[in-house]
């Protein structure tokens, strides 16, 4: 009889052993499928959480599936806009750009440099166009992959939109009775956390567009429809970490500087990094999602900044999310072991 247990329980370790290689190697391979796509199904969720609410109105009155259907479909025409506009106004950035960066240089060649940094300038200048070019042809090969993305995006927007509602349900019933509680405070505390992020997100960009455009009439930049336009790229290029508005700023202050106007061209950038970009990035939107989520500013900059440079745009937003689901976990731990100890009657430490 003895024998025959240990036979058996030497057989269930070898079947837990193999189950548990199976759900690994599953596991595994589904993350190396779906890795490349890992951006356009995040974004499709969190887009997905910032319309629910109009979803949730527009769905009392078409239904369900209507109104995900024209949701997805309003944000499909908004990012064939998106698109054409951003890539239009990328390339007449970059030629004036070009031009302006061309006469920099051509300008610091008629100085009277050593000869190490004017070899180095003129080499610079000679491989500054064929970077440009074989930039533009890698961007040119990538759109199948940028379409793919978007097919993927438009996907997961609507399919997260359409069972929005029972999601929290389903990830409850998953969860044992007893541990429903600490469930429900993390889903609270992340969805807290996600709102008060994507507010200081919106908020924020908004109001470095309009800075921008101030800018650019303040310090004779440009007329004001110009403005208007370098106003709304820096809205648009603030939720790309890489871009930011510190691109307007820059040209801004190369355009003045070899107009002739050198304490114009110092009064924007000192404006632009201080109001526009980078400052504010790591000081305002620390100090509103910290208000909005009831969480510590240190714990707010250290989530958005780390999370950044760890998983780029992604982070920003995973970042403080992952950091505060840390402290209700913390949270919850210290009540079990408050719990614990009033039921033994030994004193809390």
């Amino acid at each position: 009889m003895g024998e025959w247990m240990r036979l058996e329980g030497s057989m269930n370790r070898r079947e837990l052993v193999f189950w548990f290689a199976v759900v690994v190697l599953v596991l595994y391979i589904s993350w190396r499928v779906i890795q490349p796509f890992i951006s356009a199904l995040f974004f499709g969720m969190v887009l997905a959480y910032v319309f629910y609410p109009l979803h949730r109105r527009l769905k009392v009155r078409f239904g369900n599936g209507p109104s995900a259907a024209i949701l997805t479909l309003m944000m499909v025409l908004i990012g064939l806009l998106f698109m054409a506009f951003t890539l239009l106004s990328s390339l007449n950035i970059v030629k004036s750009f070009y031009h302006d960066l061309s006469g920099v240089l051509a300008w610091l060649t008629t100085l009277n440099l050593p000869q190490s940094v004017q070899s180095f300038l003129l080499n610079f200048r000679e491989q500054l166009m064929p970077r440009i070019a074989e930039y533009a042809s890698s961007f040119t090969f990538s759109v199948p992959i940028y379409i793919l993305q978007l097919i993927i995006f438009v996907s997961t927007f609507y399919y997260s939109l359409l069972y929005s509602d029972s999601v929290a349900t389903s990830i409850l019933r998953m969860v044992p009775s007893e541990q429903k509680g600490m469930v429900e405070a993390i889903l609270s505390g992340a969805d807290k956390t996600m709102n008060a992020l994507v507010r200081a997100w919106l908020l924020l960009n908004v109001a470095k567009g309009f800075l921008m455009t101030l800018g650019y009439v303040i310090f004779r930049v440009s007329n004001f429809y110009t403005a208007i336009v370098a106003g709304l790229l820096t809205f648009l290029f603030s939720f790309v970490p890489l871009l930011e508005g510190w691109m307007l700023w820059v040209a801004a202050a190369i355009y003045l500087f070899e107009s002739g106007s050198p304490l114009a061209a110092l009064g924007i950038s000192i404006y632009g990094a201080v109001l526009v970009s980078p400052l504010p990035d790591y000081t305002i939107r620390p100090m509103l999602v910290a208000r909005d989520a009831d969480l510590d500013e240190t714990l707010v900059f250290v989530g958005m900044t780390g999370g950044t440079l760890a998983l780029g745009l992604k982070g920003l937003l995973l970042g403080p999310i992952v950091l505060n689901l840390g402290l209700v976990l913390l949270r919850e731990w210290k009540k079990i072991q408050r719990r614990k100890a009033s039921s033994v009657g030994v004193p809390e430490q």
